[in-house]
């Protein structure tokens, strides 16, 4: 069976990718793998507030949903990312009533923003989380000393345009995940 890896949340930030989301950086727990990904702005906003400690004046949803878990004994014990498919990440909350677990399918952004309120952990298999992490190795995203190397060879310029021409063909296959790490490295670069 595939191994799970905790996550922690690390970043919440504007995604260049695409208009109006933001990226979820999500970290690997004692390692050093990053895992974007694309959500809305109100999942931004709901797991944001949480992390700073922000307590809006009006319960948010995320609020709603779960206070009303708690009120009905039901406690959060874990969010499972099991699935990645064309950029998008699939997601289970598992929830304890009494001696019952209960797996709910959710949106990944959703799972998240309830698993900061309830301080469950949140896992990925091993699997998913070594195909989709953020990569500055490979040929699309090269490391420093090959950065290095080009910008004495090419110019600078010349890699930054090749990244740019990748990183608008991700966006037109509606690939988020690898327009969010080509435009970090991007910005990197500039």
């Amino acid at each position: 069976m595939d191994k799970k890896v905790e996550l922690q949340v690390l970043d919440i930030s504007n995604s260049q990718a695409q208009v109006g989301a933001y990226a979820l950086v999500l970290g690997e727990v004692d390692g050093k793998r990053r895992l974007p990904i694309i959500i809305g702005p109100a999942e931004a906003q709901a797991t944001a507030l949480c992390l700073k400690g922000v307590k809006a004046p009006r319960p948010l949803t995320h609020d709603l949903f779960y206070t009303c878990l708690n009120v009905l004994g039901t406690k959060i014990l874990r969010v499972l990312i099991y699935k990645a498919k064309e950029g998008v990440f699939y997601s289970y909350i598992y929830l304890q009533k009494e001696e019952e677990i209960i797996r709910i399918d959710s949106r990944t952004s959703d799972a998240i923003a309830l698993a900061v309120r309830s301080n469950c952990p949140i896992y990925i298999y091993e699997s998913i989380l070594e195909k989709e992490y953020l990569r500055l190795d490979d040929p699309e995203n090269p490391t420093e000393e090959d950065d290095e190397e080009e910008e004495e060879e090419t110019g600078d310029s010349t890699n930054v345009s090749s990244l740019e021409e990748a990183l608008n063909r991700a966006i037109q296959e509606e690939n988020y995940e690898l327009a969010a790490r080509l435009r970090d490295e991007i910005n990197r670069k500039k």
